[in-house]
């Protein structure tokens, strides 16, 4: 079937989500909230194997809360989990959360990249800056935003490349939408070989990533595994996303989105999920459809989740702009 994206192709084609980014320039890194309108149900799927989150826990089906009122996704490593506290504290002042014990609890899962070596000044003293990024990102949330270096893609790479973060949505014939978030901060490479041409070449829809398709006849080198370094560092990759649509699904339903939207990282970089990787997908839907899918419906929606979310992360990449200090180039300069 010939898929089609909605009218912003962004994640927030899907009814019921906004997006706000926010960045220090001088650090070179950033935040992205993708703020719920509603509680949405919400999954995720880790199959990095070097993770940093809060709140994943209570994601999954078997535990109590079933919504959350917003994912942050953020730069800065271990540091940048301090953006989900900002994020709480913008939500509660507008009367946002959890409501128990007459307090009213924002439930914001959170996950970050490493962006610590990519010639930034991380010299902030005391205290980060991502709790007031969290803060502002929420403040910013809209219907339509930027891509590309910006938000929690501001300071993100990838082998060779500068990363970004990129978004993308997909309108199924059932009637639903599913769109894709990404920050593109791999330790693998985005393009086949050292070629312009993406990985994810095969999924684009009106040539949103450049149009150029799959190089042919294949380079030599089209196996090599190109990594952003030789001797890659525990901790220092990771491609963090969320997968969303307005379909309505259980917790266990939305997990199982999320574990089919990490195909979307395999078809658009290679290699990914390995050790040094903290890839991961949070899964978001909203309802608003009010359509509850069959089993066959279920599986184009799996699918396009796939092939959305590897257009996410291509856009990414081609959206990164130059910066002073950068130590890898942009895809436009390639």
């Amino acid at each position: 079937m010939a898929y089609r994206t909605g009218p912003r192709n962004l994640i927030t084609d899907v009814a019921g989500l906004l997006v706000g980014n926010a960045a220090d320039e001088k650090v070179k890194s950033g935040t992205t909230v993708v703020l719920c309108e509603e509680p949405a149900v919400a999954g995720v799927q880790v199959l990095g194997g070097a993770p940093g989150t809060r709140e994943t826990d209570l994601l999954e089906p078997h535990n109590l809360v079933e919504k959350v009122d917003a994912i942050v996704l953020s730069g800065g490593s271990a540091f940048g989990l301090d953006a989900a506290s900002g994020v709480q504290a913008a939500l509660r002042e507008k009367g946002i959360g959890f409501e128990i014990a007459g307090m009213h609890v924002p439930i914001a899962p959170a996950a970050i990249v490493f962006d610590l070596a990519n010639g930034g000044d991380k010299g902030w003293g005391r205290y980060p800056p991502y709790r007031e990024l969290g803060f502002e990102a929420v403040e910013r949330a809209a219907a339509d935003f930027a891509l590309g270096t910006i938000g929690a893609g501001t300071g993100a790479m990838t082998a060779g490349l500068k990363g970004g973060l990129g978004s993308a949505s997909t309108l199924l014939p059932s009637g639903v939408t599913v769109g894709a978030l990404a920050v593109a901060n791999g330790v693998g490479s985005v393009t086949v070989g050292r070629s312009r041409h993406f990985w994810a070449a095969p999924w684009e829809i009106d040539d949103e990533f450049g149009g150029l398709g799959l190089p042919h006849p294949l380079p030599a080198d089209t196996q090599d595994v190109r990594l952003k370094s030789r001797q890659p560092r525990l901790g220092e990759n990771t491609t963090i996303a969320v997968i969303a649509t307005d379909a309505v699904m259980t917790k266990a339903a939305a997990k199982r989105l999320a574990i089919a939207a990490h195909d979307g990282f395999a078809r658009a970089i290679w290699p990914a999920h390995t050790p040094i990787d903290g890839d991961l997908v949070f899964a978001l839907a909203t309802g608003r459809s009010g359509r509850t899918l069959d089993l066959d419906e279920a599986i184009d929606l799996y699918a396009a989740a796939a092939a959305t979310m590897a257009r996410a992360i291509a856009r990414g990449v081609r959206a990164a702009t130059s910066s002073a200090g950068d130590t890898f180039p942009i895809w436009s300069s390639r």
